[in-house]
């Protein structure tokens, strides 16, 4: 524990767009964060502002390799959360969903922390139930290429409950859902980011397969406040606990949306679904709602105006 009261928390993946909104949040809380990470999707931009902060404290590293240091809490967001991005080196993203768990479990029990793993709603795959709740094991293509990402996350999940369950590890697990806001990379291939980034541009808009798939959009402010209430959660409240927000939308009404706030007179443009791309995907957060008291406040309206006047200096 530091001298202000709060606590040594880790964050890995703490330079990306969730961990730096993460970082700035636990700062702010009066926490002492070490932040990681070893800027393949990451940027030192992203946590730019806090480096004057005498709490804050960077590292580069890659969490597949072990790392010592003593603190209270880790968040292990470390992995590449974008096709474009953990489809690059697909074998480095099973490495870092696999190894990187093992490395920051090891460092939970050696140091008696509790520790939270940023799963994903791509555990789920293509879902055959809608919307999914967590109870649901999923329906994913074990051989494809999204399945790098897919199953690293799954077997994370795996070491996490079974370090529970054989260590009694103090674990906390999230399973996020499309999340978007400021400091999302304007390259990482996103929808959100690809809508806002071409409509700024004044190039088409892209929308992959007939328009008619949905996501289901949480802005990164509540996502971090998810996060924040589930790492203070009793011990035992394990989850794995869905964090998305359960609106759903089209990519047709998700372009219409992006290029009404935009101003833009970019054209439509649709092209061949990629392969294993979900149909569907909406969170049903009924436990989190139950457990943790949380769930999404922020329309999606609301929360496009501020990430389109983020992405307004990339072009």
């Amino acid at each position: 524990m530091n001298l202000m009261g709060g606590k040594r928390v880790l964050v890995t993946g703490g330079a990306g767009f969730l961990g730096s909104h993460l970082c700035k949040r636990l700062l702010e809380e009066g926490n002492e964060v070490v932040c990681v990470d070893n800027y393949f999707t990451g940027t030192r931009d992203n946590v730019l502002e806090l480096m004057e902060n005498r709490h804050f404290e960077m590292i580069r590293h890659d969490v597949t390799f072990p790392l010592y240091v003593e603190v209270d809490e880790i968040y292990n967001l470390a992995c590449p959360a974008s096709p474009v991005h953990y489809q690059h080196d697909p074998v480095q993203t099973t490495k870092t969903s696999v190894h990187g768990a093992i490395n920051m479990l090891g460092l939970a029990k050696r140091v008696g922390a509790r520790i939270m793993q940023a799963s994903t709603s791509e555990v789920y795959g293509d879902p055959e139930v809608h919307p999914q709740p967590e109870k649901y094991w999923g329906h994913v293509n074990p051989i494809g290429i999204r399945s790098c990402y897919d199953e690293g996350k799954r077997c994370a999940e795996t070491l996490f409950f079974d370090y529970f369950r054989q260590h009694n590890l103090d674990i906390k697990v999230a399973r996020i859902f499309n999340t978007y806001g400021p400091k999302m990379h304007p390259a990482d291939g996103r929808v959100v980011s690809n809508f806002i980034m071409q409509a700024l541009r004044g190039e088409p808009i892209t929308i992959y397969g007939d328009g008619t798939q949905s996501r289901s959009f949480c802005y990164v402010d509540d996502l971090i406040d998810g996060f924040i209430r589930l790492m203070r959660s009793e011990k035992g409240v394990t989850g794995p606990f869905n964090m998305g927000n359960p609106g759903e939308f089209t990519m047709n009404e998700l372009a219409e949306t992006v290029l009404e706030l935009t101003g833009s007179k970019s054209r439509i443009e649709y092209k061949e679904l990629p392969s294993d791309d979900p149909r569907q995907r909406r969170p049903d957060i009924s436990a989190a709602r139950e457990l943790l008291g949380w769930e999404p406040r922020i329309p999606l309206r609301d929360g496009l105006v501020k990430t389109i006047e983020y992405f307004r200096r990339f072009v």
